[in-house]
């Protein structure tokens, strides 16, 4: 069995302890270099991981011509730079979330994709590919609810550590893009449209200067969608899905245990319904259909246009943020 052969760019705590040990479970990946600015980092995150080759810089990663794949789980300030290197090395490239700092950026990165139409390259947001969504998206498009018109979600954790990168604002950090970014993709995903209208609260936490409390309304041509986000509350999660006949619930949409069942809940006029789904690793499914891909030379998962376009949304939620006023898309 044909197995795309990986490198990695950082020793990221996203990669070296969600990410990575996902892939490494998966049948299509081989993770065959990890790489940091320091050596002696990469060859432990390497004994640890039980990879074979640790490189001292990210150059020298992108030079080793038998790395097929590069994943990117560099600060955010560095996805863009980064992810157009690992394309003229003539590396495909999965991008951790979010693929730039901002709209402007993001279809800069298209552009220059252009360049390279043999490569592919996708945003890592692996909530996409666990079964409780793609189950979630068929029962809404099966009617289970009715008509669709309405989707609330949270997503909190408590981080106030100045030395953590999430915490540092020059580079990506804050609540909105290091999770407040789920909420908008999910809605998208699930309403299967963009919004029209944006509208949003922010809190910035007065030191740090990130984003640390945020709350925002998206209109959709269908319905509307309300989300908070918080760098400073407790750790929470949850989405619920309403329309005209009935509700879903999911318990944890983003992030959920792959050593323990998921569960989705449906209300409607028939009655209550649970549907439980067995223990997976969301990134290992991830890395398998994102390697097939490039495999059978076939579309990724989710097309790069997505990740312009959650963006564009993001840009316009600063901005409501920043005026107090409703903004068009």
């Amino acid at each position: 069995m044909k197995k795309v052969s990986w490198g990695i760019l950082s020793t990221a705590k996203i990669g070296t302890q969600k990410v990575i040990p996902g892939m490494q479970k998966g049948k299509y990946c081989n993770i065959a270099a990890i790489s940091s600015r320091n050596l002696i980092a990469a060859k432990k995150a390497a004994a640890e991981l039980e990879i074979s080759k640790a490189y001292g810089s990210y150059e020298e990663l992108l030079a080793d011509k038998e790395i097929d794949a590069v994943y990117n789980p560099l600060p955010n300030h560095l996805h863009v730079e980064w992810t157009i290197k690992s394309l003229n090395a003539g590396k495909h490239v999965l991008c951790e979330k979010p693929v730039a700092m901002n709209y402007k950026e993001a279809v800069h990165l298209q552009n220059e994709m252009k360049k390279f139409p043999k490569l592919k390259v996708m945003e890592a947001f692996m909530y996409r590919h666990h079964p409780q969504m793609q189950k979630l998206k068929t029962l809404v498009n099966d009617s289970a609810i009715g008509e669709l018109r309405t989707i609330h979600t949270m997503f909190s954790y408590f981080n106030d550590n100045p030395d953590d990168i999430r915490n540092k604002p020059d580079i990506g950090g804050g609540g909105i893009l290091d999770i407040g970014c789920y909420c908008i993709s999910f809605s998208r995903f699930i309403f299967d449209s963009e919004p029209k209208r944006v509208c949003a609260t922010i809190e910035y936490d007065p030191k740090l200067k990130t984003d640390r409390l945020v709350s925002a309304v998206m209109e959709f041509d269908k319905g509307n969608s309300a989300f908070t986000c918080s760098t400073q509350l407790t750790n929470h999660q949850y989405a619920k899905i309403l329309g005209t006949k009935g509700r879903i619930e999911i318990e944890v949409p983003f992030t959920p245990d792959p050593e323990t069942s998921a569960k989705i809940l449906l209300h409607n006029d028939g009655g209550s319904r649970e549907f439980l789904f067995d223990p997976c690793d969301q990134y290992t499914i991830q890395g398998d259909m994102f390697s097939q891909a490039i495999i059978n030379d076939t579309e990724v998962f989710t097309p790069f246009d997505d990740a312009v376009a959650n963006m564009k949304v993001i840009d316009k939620i600063f901005e409501s943020g920043k005026t107090g006023k409703w903004i068009e898309l």
